[in-house]
């Protein structure tokens, strides 16, 4: 072969070969690789999120605790801005500062010069009409329909709960989120997140090089309709919560009400509190810091399930349900008011169960858990204290003290009731007795319950020894109400126990002489017991807890007022002005005036 002919071969193959690159290069890119198609498509077609509107809660007769409102958010396409945009005017329209746009740009250039993202969130409705107009002066704007939470009667906070922009933990470990995702963080919104959050939609639009939107991409066939997220019927009564809020202003404490026949929480309180409403839109982030740097009564905390307090007082009924059952003492037992071994008050020198109730007094019940303690099952009173013990913990754990409620509301303290292994750290292994944690026998010493606790507790009583799980939410969707919170929980205590325990909680309301008689109403009997609980260094707090009626009971109520005395003073007329609202719709207005001008906080005014 010729040399010439050989050159002209290897000049053929070069091309070839590299004629051969460049098609499979083409094919790679048009069909394997989609990248630039995307590219090409993003410049080209809008993808639009449709959010899906969150379910909306209702109270247990059908009114709005919360629901949705339209906004906007405006989004930026960094590489179709304007480089002589008039910043001043954009930013005069839209609200904002020159560094804030500055800055936002910034962020937004380094997630994509070419894909959109948020540029300023959550713009009402009313603040976006204004906006919408001016916009075509700025390419590379636009704005996406989401909705904002709202709620219209400002209360329960606690309970419902918020919403924060998803983190990127969230999204790592949730698929179903996405940046500039929003997600429930606490309450009622953060433990049915699953259910009210729906799943997201897309519309693709087409736009021109200025931006502009000149129609749906196909006829919308590529367009997929957002999924609403199921609405929540709760088991609030929307009155009765707004009520308790107004009895407890200028308070700290809590007010919980249940229903006992089904353990549904028809009112819970916390205050101080916050207007939910401060959490949502664009002044979010400002408001969130404010209550959480600045003020200083810690408006966020759940004071009604995560405060734990003493007890007091009303731990009594707990000792004598406990003592009866393991019968160390009969509803009979008599034991002197001795002041020598433990303080008391009250003229009352030698009551049996039901006078003991009555009057609160201490020394019987220093009896009774002395009996409890020290059952003689031993010949050593270290061994003897221990196995009382660890039989009275048992006991007293059944009545969901000391023990976490599965509730439905995230983050219910479970409290804290000491067992042997408690007490062996403290002070080793039998070197203690009865005399070293006799606190315990009138509920100070080293207990620790929950407001809910204690109205749950009342609930037991009501039912005379059994109890629902408390619960906020009868039903997801169309949906029954929910399985898991059917099924009763028994104490260990026998019913008939409970009986003459209830004779002396409506002594303790209804008869003189009774420590609540400011929680008595005329045409219900209440039931109920007081707590003056122990603080270190200031006034102690006020407690109660009661159900009504005594028999076939509707509500059953524990109310906590913090350094506000005796729980005569003050939790008791609160809890009766609940009790008459729920039952009858009215109130006592001499009552609730007293209770209204009432500031602890402030002014730090007391009845002694």
């Amino acid at each position: 072969m010729k040399a010439d002919d050989k050159r002209g071969i290897i000049i053929a193959a070069i091309i070839g070969f590299i004629g051969s690159l460049f098609i499979v290069k083409l094919f790679f890119l048009q069909v394997v690789d989609d990248s630039f198609k995307t590219s090409a498509d993003n410049q080209a077609l809008r993808y639009v999120t449709q959010y899906p509107a969150r379910g909306i809660f209702y109270d247990r007769t059908g009114k709005l605790l919360a629901y949705n409102e339209a906004a906007y958010d405006l989004m930026v396409t960094p590489g179709l801005v304007d480089t002589e945009i008039d910043t001043v005017a954009f930013c005069d329209l839209v609200g904002i500062s020159v560094e804030h746009f500055i800055a936002r740009m910034n962020k937004a250039r380094s997630y994509s010069k070419y894909r959109s993202s948020v540029f300023e969130k959550q713009i009402a409705a009313e603040d976006w009409g204004e906006i919408a107009q001016k916009l075509f002066k700025y390419p590379g704007f636009f704005g996406q329909k989401r909705a904002l939470r709202h709620y219209p009667a400002s209360s329960a906070a606690h309970v419902m709960g918020y919403l924060s922009e998803v983190s990127p933990v969230d999204i790592k470990n949730d698929s179903a989120y996405q940046k500039g995702d929003y997600i429930g963080v606490s309450g009622l919104e953060r433990s049915y997140e699953k259910v009210l959050r729906g799943e997201r939609g897309v519309k693709v639009l087409m736009v021109d090089v200025h931006n502009a939107v000149k129609g749906s991409y196909k006829n919308g066939e590529l367009d997929v309709m957002p999924t609403p997220g199921k609405n929540l019927y709760t088991t609030l009564d929307r009155d009765l919560q707004l009520y308790g809020e107004r009895l407890m202003k200028n308070k700290k404490g809590s007010i919980v009400a249940i229903e006992p026949e089904t353990g549904e929480v028809l009112a819970l309180v916390s205050s101080p509190a916050y207007n939910p409403n401060f959490l949502v839109g664009r002044n979010r982030t400002a408001n969130f810091i404010q209550l959480v740097r600045n003020d200083t009564l810690d408006p966020l905390f759940n004071r009604a399930t995560k405060a734990v307090y003493r007890p007091g007082s009303i731990f009594k009924v707990v000792q004598a349900l406990v003592a009866l059952d393991n019968e160390v003492i009969n509803a009979s037992t008599r034991f002197h008011c001795n002041r020598g071994i433990i303080a008391c008050h009250g003229s009352h020198t030698y009551d049996d169960l039901r006078g003991a109730i009555q009057h609160s007094c201490n020394p019987y019940f220093w009896n009774v858990y002395k009996k409890l303690i020290e059952m003689g099952e031993y010949s050593s009173k270290f061994k003897d204290s221990a196995h009382g013990l660890t039989v009275w913990n048992e006991y007293v754990k059944s009545f969901g003290l000391g023990v976490q409620l599965n509730s439905d509301l995230e983050g219910i303290k479970s409290g804290f009731v000491p067992d042997k292994s408690f007490y062996d750290k403290w002070y080793g292994e039998y070197r203690w007795a009865f005399s070293t944690i006799y606190s315990n026998s009138i509920g100070e010493g080293e207990l620790g319950v929950v407001p809910i606790q204690m109205a749950n507790f009342a609930a037991i009583l009501a039912n005379r020894g059994f109890y629902y799980t408390p619960h906020f939410v009868r039903a997801i969707g169309d949906g029954n109400k929910q399985e898991r919170f059917k099924k009763k929980h028994f104490t260990m205590v026998d019913s008939t126990y409970f009986e003459p325990v209830i004779d002396a909680l409506d002594a303790v309301v209804n008869e003189p002489g009774g420590t609540a008689r400011r929680a008595r109403l005329d045409s219900i009997t209440v039931c109920g017991k007081t707590g003056t609980v122990q603080n270190k260094n200031t006034p102690d707090h006020s407690a109660f807890i009661a159900f009504a009626p005594r028999e076939n009971p509707k509500i059953a109520v524990s109310v906590y007022v913090e350094e506000a005395g005796f729980g005569g003073t003050f939790a008791a007329p609160i809890a009766g002005l609940m009790i008459q609202k729920y039952l009858t719709g009215e109130t006592n207005a001499a009552k609730e005036k007293r209770i209204l001008e009432a500031d602890f906080i402030h002014l730090n005014t007391k009845e002694e």
